[in-house]
C-alpha cells in the first residue's frame, strides 16, 4: 500500500512540475490581486417609505491587478452588488435601520425609482421581453413578465415614471409621452396582478393631465402637480377641478410613494389635507430643517 501511495504522490508531483514548466515556457505565469473598495459608491435616494424613512441604493466597486511574467501588467475594475438601505431622514442615527444586498454586476443600472410605499422598480422592458423588476424592503428582488397590448395607439415608449394609479394599477409614462401626437401612445396602465400592460392615448376625461409635472392616484382619485400662471403659483389638483391648498409656495411638485414634494418640501396627504414635515430635501443625500442639516447620508 505504501509503495502505491508513494508512486501516486510522485506522479502527482511530476504533473504539477510539468504544468509549471509549460506555464513559464509557453505563456508565462501571472499573479492576480483582487480587492473590493472599503466604502460603497453611487448612493442615491430611491424613495420614501413613510413620513420618516428614506430608501437609498448604493453598490460596491472592485479593482483587479494582474502582474504578468514579462513585466507587463493588466488592470480592470467594475462595480456590482447593489444594496438597498432604509434610513431615518428626520434624525441623525448611527446607521441604517435595515439593509440588504444582491450579488452580480447585472444589478447595476437596474433600479429607476419608487414603485409604491416600500417597493422600488427598475428595468422596465417593453421592447423585447416585456418585464419589470421589483424590490420590496425585507424581500429579494423579483421580475414580473407581462403581456403587452395596444389600445388606440401603435408607437410605444420607454417609461421612466411608474406611479400608483386607479383600481390598484400603475401608470407608466415619461417626460414627453403625455403630449405625444399622431398614433403614438401617451401612457400605459400596468396591472401586476393580471400581468399585463396596456398602452393608450388619453381619453377626454384625462386630457387635463397633459399639463401635469407629475401625476398619480389615491384610490380612484387622480392627483396632479400643475404649473401656475406665474412663479410660485403652481397648484395641487384632484380630478382636474378640485384645487387642494398647499401650505408652502412652490413652482413644481412631484410624488415619491406617499410623500408629496412641492419644490423641496417633504409633505403628506392626510385626510385630504397637505401636511408638511418641515424637512427639505433638494436632492442628494442631505436633509435640512430650519436651514440646518439634520441628516447627512454622504
Amino acid at each position: 500500500m505504501e509503495n502505491k501511495m508513494n508512486k501516486f504522490g510522485l506522479k502527482r508531483l511530476l504533473v504539477v512540475l510539468a504544468v509549471a514548466f509549460a506555464c513559464v515556457c509557453m505563456w508565462g505565469c501571472s499573479d492576480t490581486t483582487f480587492e473590493w473598495e472599503e466604502k460603497r459608491s453611487g448612493a442615491k435616494v430611491m424613495g420614501f417609505v413613510n413620513d420618516s424613512l428614506v430608501m437609498v441604493e448604493d453598490y460596491r466597486c472592485w479593482h483587479e491587478y494582474t502582474d504578468r511574467w514579462n513585466g507587463e501588467y493588466l488592470e480592470d475594475d467594475g462595480c456590482e452588488n447593489a444594496r438597498l438601505c432604509v434610513y431615518n431622514y428626520r434624525v441623525q442615527e448611527d446607521g441604517p435601520r435595515w439593509c440588504d444586498s444582491i450579488s452580480g454586476s447585472w444589478t447595476l443600472g437596474l433600479w429607476d425609482g419608487q414603485f409604491s410605499d416600500s417597493v422600488i422598480w427598475g428595468h422596465l422592458n417593453v421592447q423585447r421581453e416585456n418585464s419589470i423588476s421589483l424590490w420590496k424592503i425585507g424581500e429579494k428582488p423579483h421580475k414580473i413578465s407581462f403581456n403587452r397590448n395596444l389600445e388606440g395607439c401603435s408607437v410605444v415608449f420607454r417609461g421612466n415614471s411608474v406611479k400608483e394609479w386607479v383600481d390598484g394599477t400603475f401608470i407608466v409614462r415619461n417626460e414627453k409621452s403625455l403630449n405625444a401626437g399622431g398614433d403614438s401612445c401617451q401612457y400605459a396602465v400596468l396591472d401586476t396582478v393580471a400581468k399585463k400592460v396596456v398602452y393608450k392615448r388619453l381619453g377626454e376625461n384625462l386630457q387635463w393631465i397633459k399639463e401635469c409635472n407629475d401625476v398619480r392616484a389615491w384610490d380612484n382619485d387622480v392627483y396632479c402637480f400643475m404649473p401656475g400662471k406665474s412663479a410660485f403659483e403652481a397648484v395641487f389638483l384632484r380630478n382636474g377641478h378640485d384645487t387642494i391648498d398647499v401650505p408652502v409656495k412652490f413652482t413644481v411638485g412631484d410624488f415619491w410613494g406617499n410623500v408629496l414634494r412641492p419644490n423641496a418640501n417633504l409633505c403628506s396627504l392626510v385626510d385630504g389635507d397637505v401636511v408638511c414635515s418641515g424637512i427639505v430635501w433638494r436632492g442628494g443625500l442631505t436633509f435640512i430643517k430650519d436651514e440646518k442639516i439634520v441628516v447627512d447620508l454622504n
